[in-house]
C-alpha cells in the first residue's frame, strides 16, 4: 500500500456543499482518498510515504475534459478564421486521411500531456480518423503510458460523410467491439470505450439504433456532435423534417447515457427533451467562438436541471487543449452573452468542469469531488504568483486568474504524473522532438504545404 498527504493547501471539494477547507488536508492510499479535513493533518495521516506541501496552493479535484480529438494536437492553426464545414475541408480530411498509427500515437501523446498541464485528469477524445486499422490503439497506447483516465469514443460515420472516412454497420461494430475487449478496464479501470457516432449528417438511422442496441449490452454511453451549427440543422430539416435532437428522441436514443456534444443551436422544445431524458451536455466554449458556430443556451439548461460538462474541443479548432482556459471563457462568455454578470458564478463552472464531466464519463460516484472514497485524480495550482496573489476567494482565482502555467502538481488513481510543473513520466522534450518529426514526415504524405 502506498500513501499520500496533501497538506496545508485550500481544499476546493467540489461536493455537494461547495466546502473549501483552507487550510486543508488529503490523504490517498493507492488510488482512492481515504480521509481529508479543515487544519492540520493528524499524526499518523504524517506517516504517509509521499508528503506534498500545498501552501498557497489550491488542491481541486482533475477536471474532466469531456470531448476533444487528439489528433488534431498535428494541425493546431493550420485552418484558422475558417468556419465549421470549410475548416474540415482544409485542415480535417487533408490531414486525417495520411494518418498513420504511429503519427496517431505521437499524437496523442502530446495532447494528452498537453491535458494534464491544463489540469484535467481525465479526457474523452472522440477518434474518428482509422485510416490505418491501428490507430484507435495507437491512442489508447498513448492514454495507458501517459497514466491519464481516458474514454475512447470510437467516431463513425456511414453516409454522406468523407469516403475515406466512412464505415459499413458491420465494420462499426465489429472494430469498436474489438477495442472495447482490448482496452476497456485496462489499467486499473483507467481506460474505456464506447460508440461516437460523428454528426447527424453522417449517420444512418439504421446504424444509429444498431449501435445503441450493443452499447446498452455493454452499459456503455454514445457520444455525439449535434447542433453546433446552424448550417447542419438545415441540412437535416432538409434530410429528415426535423432537428437534432428531436430525430434522437424520435429514435428512442435521448438517454442518461447520451453526451451530446455543442449543442449551440436547440429550440426551446429540444432543451425540454434533454431535460427529460437525462443525456448531458458538452460545451465547448472555445471552439464555438474560434469557429463562430454561436453561443449554447448554457444557463437556460442549467435551469432546466441539464448536466452540462465543459470541453476544449479538440486543438484543430481551439487552437489548445487547456481547461482552465475554458473555466474562465465559459464564465465570460456567457456574462456577456446574456448581460447578466451573475449568470455563472466560479463555483458553477467548477462544477460543470468536475461535476459535470464526471456524469459525462459514466463515474460520477468515483470521480468529480474530493471526497472519501473518491478516485485520487487531484490536481495543485500555484496560487502564489503575481497573477493571483492575494487571494480573497480561491475559486475565483481558480477561474479567473489561473492558467495551465499554474498547474503545479497532477494526480491520476493516486499516481504523480506531474510535480513542481515538471512532467515525471516521460522526458518531455524529447516527445516534442519526435512530434516535430512525425508532423513533418504526415504533411509531406499528405501533400499539405504552410504557407
Amino acid at each position: 500500500m502506498s500513501t499520500l498527504l496533501i497538506e496545508n493547501g485550500a481544499i476546493v471539494t467540489v461536493d455537494d456543499a461547495n466546502r473549501i477547507l483552507n487550510p486543508g488536508y488529503l490523504l490517498v492510499e493507492n488510488d482512492l482518498v481515504v480521509a481529508l479535513g479543515a487544519g492540520e493533518a493528524p499524526a499518523a495521516a504524517r506517516k504517509a510515504d509521499t508528503i506534498i506541501d500545498a501552501e498557497l496552493m489550491a488542491v481541486m479535484p482533475g477536471m474532466i475534459n469531456a470531448h476533444t480529438h487528439l489528433f488534431q494536437s498535428f494541425i493546431r492553426g493550420l485552418a484558422d478564421d475558417k468556419p465549421l464545414l470549410e475548416w474540415l475541408k482544409a485542415a480535417i480530411w487533408p490531414v486525417a486521411q495520411a494518418l498513420t498509427e504511429e503519427e496517431a500515437y505521437v499524437a496523442a501523446m502530446v495532447g494528452l500531456i498537453e491535458n494534464l498541464r491544463g489540469g484535467a485528469t481525465t479526457v474523452i477524445d472522440h477518434q474518428y480518423v482509422h485510416t490505418e486499422p491501428g490507430n484507435d490503439d495507437g491512442v489508447c497506447r498513448a492514454a495507458e503510458e501517459v497514466g491519464i483516465r481516458f474514454m475512447l469514443a470510437r467516431g463513425w460515420a456511414d453516409m454522406d460523410y468523407h469516403p475515406a472516412f466512412m464505415e459499413t454497420p458491420d465494420q462499426i461494430v465489429a472494430e469498436t467491439t474489438r477495442l472495447r475487449q482490448t482496452w476497456h478496464g485496462a489499467d486499473n479501470g483507467r481506460i474505456r470505450v464506447e460508440f461516437g457516432p460523428l454528426i447527424p449528417w453522417g449517420c444512418s438511422d439504421d446504424t444509429m439504433l444498431r449501435t445503441d442496441a450493443v452499447s446498452q449490452t455493454w452499459g456503455a454511453g454514445t457520444h455525439i456532435h449535434v447542433a453546433e451549427t446552424r448550417t447542419e440543422i438545415d441540412m437535416n430539416l432538409k434530410s429528415r423534417g426535423n432537428r437534432h435532437i428531436e430525430w434522437l428522441a424520435e429514435l428512442g436514443l435521448l438517454a442518461p447515457g447520451m453526451q451530446l456534444v455543442h449543442s449551440v443551436w436547440l429550440s426551446d422544445e429540444e432543451l425540454d427533451l434533454i431535460a427529460e431524458s437525462g443525456a448531458v451536455v458538452v460545451h465547448c466554449p472555445v471552439s464555438n467562438m474560434y469557429l463562430a458556430s454561436g453561443v449554447a443556451r448554457v444557463p437556460e439548461m442549467r435551469a432546466k436541471g441539464i448536466t452540462v460538462a465543459l470541453a476544449s474541443d479538440g486543438p484543430g479548432s481551439n487552437n489548445s487543449q487547456d481547461m482552465m482556459e475554458t473555466l474562465k471563457v465559459t464564465a465570460l462568455l456567457h456574462k456577456v452573452n446574456t448581460l447578466d454578470a451573475m449568470i455563472l458564478k466560479p463555483e458553477d463552472v467548477l462544477r460543470m468542469a468536475c461535476r459535470g464531466g464526471a456524469i459525462a464519463f459514466g463515474q460520477p460516484d468515483r470521480l468529480g469531488s474530493l471526497e472519501v472514497g473518491k478516485k485520487a485524480d487531484i490536481v495543485l495550482a500555484d496560487l502564489d504568483t503575481p497573477l493571483a496573489m492575494p487571494v480573497h476567494r480561491v475559486c475565483s482565482a481558480l477561474v479567473y486568474n489561473c492558467g495551465n502555467r499554474d498547474v503545479d502538481t497532477v494526480i491520476v488513481d493516486g499516481r504523480i504524473l506531474m510535480r513542481d510543473k515538471e512532467i515525471t513520466i516521460l522526458d518531455e522534450k524529447a516527445l516534442l522532438a519526435r512530434a516535430r518529426q512525425a508532423c513533418t514526415r504526415l504533411f509531406a504524405r499528405a501533400g499539405v504545404v504552410v504557407s
